[in-house]
């Protein structure tokens, strides 16, 4: 029997845990915090809020995968687009500028890897509607400056933002409820997992599967070379008390930034008679987290009325490099740090070389690092 050990207790870590347990591996999971669920993770308490405003894909590879074996759960129910708003020129609209939508036809090219997507889709669709493109792909890559990446990338994300019917699904209840059916399912399967347990020394005797942040993963390999541009972004927690006629969701296309009303969809994750607001700015180097916070502010002025005097509780907090890997031009995801790095050692996470959009890129990694571990060249992924 295979022995396979895992550091780190996320979503990517749950992932290749089941999966090499599936497959008849023997699996030990090291977390070093006392709950298991990394950035996946939902605060406790009367506002149920995640680490930023998190979202599950449906037309990802993992959304069949946790539903093939019951982990989703009851996902919450789309709101009707009618209640998205987005911001341009100042002001609220309903639809997006027709010279967004230009890009967004099905007959639009193929975007380039080696070229920025500002000056790409400028040529493409104008110069209006390439800012305001790029400024609504944020949602799906929480960076400050999206039109100074690589085209291709942008374009995926803006693409599968922008798809209909909505691909982006809340699990009811908050991530936390993922999280614990994945751990009830590892469990099942006979994953041992110790929870505060920090590993600083890689063992030697079996595979070992490194599903930590990029930076978390450098200390412990001793690996400089383990670096990948990401974004950096100011979170905003709100609740306030209901109001009818509050907006679902507000998409910023004068500015990278983006707020939704999780309660929308989901009424369980705040106290009766309140609604909780998530958002999420991306900020330059040089920005603060009140720069980002003013931002937020502006687009609460235009979409929730009154909110200032209806605030019930507040949260501010930066993410930096912990909200997946962005690709600049001339690169894609092949060219961030390889998930095999030699000697029985495999990085999983959302900064590694694997596809995928957001939480898909930790599945794929997770995945691929345990088809390696165990000698296979994929793992079956209809196994249940």
């Amino acid at each position: 029997m295979h022995r396979i050990t895992v550091v780190g207790g996320g979503f990517a870590g749950l992932t290749a845990a089941i999966s090499a347990a599936e497959a008849g591996a023997k699996v030990t999971v090291y977390e070093a915090h006392h709950t298991l669920g990394g950035r996946a993770r939902t605060a406790e308490g009367p506002y149920r809020t995640n680490e930023g405003p998190h979202a599950l894909y449906s037309g990802g590879p993992h959304w069949s995968w946790l539903k093939q074996r019951g982990l989703i759960g009851p996902p919450a129910p789309s709101p009707p687009l009618a209640r998205l708003r987005l911001r341009h020129h100042g002001g609220l609209r309903r639809t997006p500028p027709f010279a967004l939508l230009k890009l967004l036809r099905r007959g639009a090219r193929q975007a380039p890897v080696d070229r920025d997507f500002l000056s790409w889709a400028t040529e493409e669709a104008g110069e209006e509607g390439a800012r305001a493109a790029a400024h609504y792909s944020a949602v799906a890559l929480f960076h400050h400056d999206p039109g100074a990446l690589s085209a291709a990338f942008v374009q995926e994300r803006l693409r599968r933002a922008a798809r209909l019917p909505i691909e982006a699904h809340c699990p009811r209840g908050g991530w936390a409820t993922v999280i614990d059916r994945m751990a009830a399912r590892a469990w099942n399967l006979g994953v041992r997992m110790e929870t505060l347990s920090r590993v600083d020394t890689l063992p030697t005797d079996t595979p070992v599967v490194v599903a930590t942040s990029l930076d978390a993963a450098r200390q412990l390999l001793g690996d400089d070379s383990l670096t990948w541009t990401g974004g950096r972004t100011a979170l905003i927690d709100l609740a306030v008390r209901t109001r009818r006629g509050d907006a679902f969701a507000v998409s910023d296309l004068d500015a990278p930034g983006w707020i939704e009303r999780f309660t929308a969809q989901d009424r369980s994750l705040a106290p009766a008679g309140e609604q909780l607001i998530q958002g999420q700015f991306p900020i330059a180097p040089h920005e603060s987290r009140a720069d980002g916070a003013a931002r937020a502010e502006q687009l609460l002025d235009l979409a929730f009325e009154g909110w200032r005097e209806r605030v019930t509780w507040r949260r501010e907090a930066v993410a930096s490099g912990r909200t997946g890997a962005v690709d600049l031009p001339g690169t894609s995801w092949r060219d961030r740090p390889a998930i095999d790095r030699g000697d029985g050692v495999y990085l999983a996470g959302d900064q590694v070389a694997a596809p995928g959009v957001l939480s898909e890129v930790s599945f794929n990694s997770a995945l691929t690092a345990v088809s390696l571990a165990l000698g296979r060249h994929s793992l079956d992924l209809k196994h249940a």
